[in-house]
């Protein structure tokens, strides 16, 4: 055999190579979208809305709202795809004192999705019209988990009048970058983020990102009832999840813009507020999955405690609670607290209320 024969031959082989591993990529990409709508189908089938769609003009928002009583307390959740269904732990057991609403924002969960930004402007418009729309009009307790702080801090700028109180689950800070910047050597802003969840985005109808969710952990928390709730409500978010990404992508590239916004309300008066700080010290491998040494850890968490307590002297009647056993899902880590700080919210407001039905 020639040199130039064993070449032809070589070069057959080479393309046969790559033919046969671009038919197995198609092949996968087939099965994968496949894969992806019979999900998506599935999940309309097996975990339909449990609340209420709104009509908000031109676009359906969900709101889940239970149990009965004024205030109305509004559960804002944070950054992520889980939307209301993040406060499972919690939800029930609030509205066993007072109407309890989750809501899913725009592009998460059972909420349409829309084609322009998202910031804290626009999430207090949404939640303006949707608790129009679902006949909403009692006085306000809104809870916000961390960038949730922001969205109700802004609401409160905007329609204060109807906000009686707030409790804080860990509050993002509109100085956070800032000042965790200052004290830390890496990049905290969430941007960091931003390839990923943006490739996940572009690629979630070839079934990859539902693949991949549906290999994470399984939670186990401290009773098996709290495992199980918290499981089946993974559930529920994990089948929504490929969806939920375009409303969580574009939450991010908000986020400065939000920050700005949240920045611009300087006080909250005189309602009653809670601000919830989760203390628990960093594991090594959430330092490991951030870059930090050990100090950079202590002195992160500590300026994240001066964040929030400024957070609580927006109110003169406001108050910082440090949660020294809870990471950043307090609702999750120590549901019990969150539901004794709203309750203690709703009681004042209900003070407040009689007080001035008196005069």
């Amino acid at each position: 055999m020639t040199k130039a024969t064993g070449w032809a031959r070589f070069r057959r082989w080479t393309k046969r190579i790559l033919l046969g591993l671009l038919i197995l990529l198609v092949l996968l990409v087939v099965v994968g979208s496949i894969y992806e709508a019979l999900g998506r189908k599935n999940a309309a089938a097996n975990y339909p809305p449990p609340g209420k769609i709104v009509d908000i003009g031109g676009r359906k928002m969900h709101i889940d709202c239970r149990g009965t009583g004024s205030p109305t307390v509004i559960l804002e959740s944070g950054l992520g795809t889980g939307g209301s269904t993040d406060w499972t732990l919690v939800h029930d057991e609030i509205s066993g004192f007072t109407r309890t609403c989750a809501y899913d924002r725009a592009g998460i969960m059972w909420s349409d999705a829309k084609d322009t930004p998202q910031d804290a402007a626009a999430v207090t418009e949404d939640l303006q019209k949707l608790l129009k729309g679902a006949g909403i009009s009692d006085p306000l307790v809104l809870v916000g988990h961390s960038i949730g702080g922001p969205y109700t801090r802004a609401y409160v700028g905007k329609y204060g009048e109807q906000v009686a109180g707030l409790v804080m689950v860990d509050p993002s800070h509109p100085d956070q970058i800032a000042r965790l910047g200052k004290v830390v050597s890496i990049d905290v802003h969430p941007k960091r983020a931003s390839t990923l969840i943006h490739t996940a985005k572009a690629l979630a109808w070839t079934g990859i990102v539902r693949f991949v969710i549906s290999l994470g952990d399984k939670p186990q928390l401290r009773t098996p009832a709290e495992t199980k709730r918290l499981g089946d409500a993974l559930v529920k978010a994990a089948a929504y999840a490929s969806t939920s990404i375009r409303g969580s992508a574009s939450e991010l590239d908000g986020f400065d813009r939000t920050m700005d916004q949240a920045r611009a309300v300087h006080s909250f008066g005189n309602r009653p507020l809670i601000v919830l700080t989760a203390m628990a010290p960093m594991k090594p491998e959430q330092l490991k999955g951030l870059g930090l040494k050990a100090e950079e850890g202590d002195r992160f968490k500590q300026e994240w405690k001066r964040l929030h307590t400024e957070q609580a002297a927006f109110s003169t009647r406001g108050r910082q609670q440090i949660v020294p056993d809870a990471t950043h899902y307090i609702q999750v880590d120590r549901p019990e607290v969150v539901i004794a700080a709203v309750r203690e919210v709703v009681d004042e407001v209900r003070a407040d209320a009689q007080a001035t039905a008196k005069k």
